[in-house]
C-alpha cells in the first residue's frame, strides 16, 4: 500500500511539474495545443497570469516531492495529506469553474493517492 501511494504521489508531483513548465515556459507554444478552447490571441496577453499559475503548481509539486525526503513517518504522512488536499481542492475548483476534465486529470489521481495514504495509516 505504501509503495502504491508513493507512486501516485510521484505521478501527481510530476503532473504539476508539467503544469509548471507548460504555464511558465511554453504557454504561447504548447499551451495553445493543450488549451484549444481558448482563442489563440489570448495567449500572449495572459502569459504573465499563466506563469503565476504555473508557479503555484510548482509549489504543489515541490511540497509533494519534499515528502520523499521526510524520514519521520508521521510528518511525511501529514505533509502528504496537506499537499494532496491542496491539489484536490484546486482540481475540484477547476472542474467546477473551467473544465470538468480537470477533475479527472488533477483531482482524481490525488484523491486516489490520498485514499491509499489514509488506508496505510489505518
Amino acid at each position: 500500500m505504501k509503495t502504491l501511494s508513493e507512486i501516485l504521489i510521484a505521478v501527481v508531483a510530476l503532473e504539476h511539474l508539467y503544469f509548471l513548465w507548460l504555464e511558465m515556459f511554453a504557454w504561447e507554444t504548447k499551451g495553445k495545443e493543450v488549451f484549444k478552447m481558448l482563442p489563440p490571441e489570448l495567449f500572449t496577453p495572459t502569459k504573465t497570469l499563466a506563469a503565476n499559475q504555473g508557479l503555484y503548481n510548482g509549489f504543489l509539486a515541490a511540497g509533494l516531492l519534499w515528502t520523499f525526503f521526510i524520514s519521520n513517518d508521521t510528518w511525511r504522512i501529514n505533509i502528504s495529506i496537506f499537499f494532496l488536499s491542496c491539489v484536490i481542492v484546486a482540481g475540484i475548483y477547476g472542474a467546477l469553474t473551467a473544465s470538468k476534465r480537470i477533475f479527472f486529470v488533477q483531482a482524481l489521481p490525488a484523491l486516489i493517492a490520498l485514499g491509499l495514504l489514509i488506508l496505510q495509516v489505518l
